[in-house]
């Protein structure tokens, strides 16, 4: 099935229209904070900066445009958690340092839903559920674990199991044997809430100026080709697109992505669907995916796909291969087949960044006023906030319970080179889609040996 649309940054530009372009850096200029990027994590740094301390003098530098990467083009999931392994961080913070950042986390989702009322940001945001779907014996087994393992580190109160038998009211699909449920997370449309956030930061007087790429950066200088920014402090929030900043192509790995969107659904698939609460949706399948109910009723679907390209290589403007277009499809009408009479709208891709232990870190260096955050592994929505925030105590020199959370200062070594790294990424999606079809057999009730084996390839498990 051919897309209407393919690439153009995502579905959520094509249903608010791209945004007019801000101008390019005009010159030199100097700055008491200089942030690289105008993604989430770089507008929420600039926001909470500037609601501390309101006499600083930000600019924001984005290569393309505030929104273009991630925050743009995810599947506007807030779930006031992130992908990470608890025990690696707890090996340096302990368990109380761990239960410290999930609580840390979980506060992200009504801080996000608090500055978008205050400031009028109208991004389709909506509280609800998320229901993570186990659809034979193997994945219901993987769920249950996942649902100890969270509670056990802080989140009995918002994560529980439930049955078939409950599932259906909320959600019909097929096959489905139990479903793991998150409470207080929600729905956005990410492009607006970005672009509702770029806006709210010029208005405290920040200095957003696109079409500006960084060519090199050094402790308090940022050179581009429209001039140099000098900066006591400089902030790198590049995420998924560090890979392209000189010395950095190793740090963190850019991980693809993609999704689909269908057309606006009639009501007769509602009714055979359910998915009256608008939860996010997403399986137990070891190459899992993500989906939403948007506002005005479609349905996106989103998963890996072809997961890295070779030298940190980038996608051309969101635009997915043929491949991928097809096993989106292929899950959307596995996952919901009363959608199969109907056309898919938009198909499109972007990068997320991953560090070699797939753990997140937030960074600041006071002898070189240089700082950093990002390697969300596609759960960058509240992460970024989170982000946001810590650096902000950290630029201050402020101490308090955010930069004491484990992943302050976290560092870990390099991705291997070419083609190393893109050999154990592609046999990683190998064996995780090898584990899903052998659990998808017949007569099989445990999880297969290929998922544990794709996951400690690249140290993800």
């Amino acid at each position: 099935m051919q897309p209407d649309h393919l690439g153009d940054v995502s579905f959520w530009y094509a249903d608010i229209g791209l945004p007019k372009p801000r101008a390019a850096l005009p010159g030199d200029a100097e700055a008491d904070v200089c942030i690289i990027g105008a993604g989430y994590t770089g507008l929420w740094s600039a926001w909470y900066l500037k609601q501390a301390q309101p006499s600083l003098r930000v600019v924001v530098v984005e290569k393309e445009f505030a929104g273009f990467g991630a925050s743009g083009r995810n599947g506007g999931w807030l779930t006031g958690g992130f992908a990470w392994n608890h025990g690696r961080y707890a090996e340096t913070a302990g368990t109380d340092g761990v239960r410290a950042m999930v609580r840390a986390m979980n506060g992200t989702v009504d801080e996000v839903i608090g500055v978008a009322e205050t400031q009028g940001i109208d991004a389709d945001i909506r509280r609800t559920e998320e229901l993570m779907v186990a659809v034979n014996p193997a994945q219901a087994i993987r769920l249950s674990e996942e649902v100890a393992h969270r509670r056990r580190w802080g989140e009995e109160e918002r994560v529980f199991e439930i049955g078939a038998d409950e599932l259906r009211p909320r959600l019909r699909i097929p096959g489905a044997v139990s479903a793991m449920v998150v409470t207080n997370v929600a729905r956005v449309q990410p492009a607006k809430l970005v672009r509702g956030l770029a806006a709210a930061v010029e208005r405290t007087g920040v200095s957003i100026y696109e079409g500006t790429a960084v060519t090199s950066l050094e402790a308090g200088r940022v050179a581009t080709p429209r001039g140099v920014v000098r900066a006591k402090v400089i902030l790198r929030c590049t995420e998924g697109f560090s890979a392209g900043l000189p010395g950095l192509r190793r740090d963190w790995l850019p991980l693809n992505s993609a999704q689909i969107a269908t057309e606006p659904l009639p009501a007769q698939v509602w009714d055979e669907i359910g998915w009256d609460g608008h939860q996010i949706v997403g399986d137990f399948a070891n190459a899992y995916c993500y989906c939403q109910r948007t506002r005005e009723g479609r349905i996106t679907v989103g998963a890996r796909g072809v997961p890295y390209r070779f030298g940190s290589s980038l996608d051309s403007n969101g635009a997915p291969d043929p491949e991928t277009v097809r096993r989106l499809v292929a899950i959307l009408h596995r996952h919901f087949p009363a959608t199969k009479p109907y056309r898919v709208a938009h198909a499109w891709c972007g990068v997320l960044g991953v560090p070699r232990d797939w753990c997140a870190t937030v960074g600041f260096d006071p002898a070189t006023g240089t700082g950093w955050a990002g390697g969300y592994v596609g759960v960058g929505v509240s992460t970024s906030n989170l982000a946001g925030r810590t650096l902000t105590d950290l630029v201050l020199g402020r101490t308090t319970d955010l930069t004491r959370l484990p992943w302050v200062n976290r560092r870990t070594r390099p991705w291997e080179p070419e083609p190393l790294r893109w050999l154990g990424v592609h046999a990683m999606y190998a064996l995780l889609n090898a584990a899903d079809r052998a659990e998808a057999r017949p007569g099989v009730t445990r999880p297969s040996w290929l998922g544990g084996l794709g996951n400690r390839l690249t140290g993800r498990g």
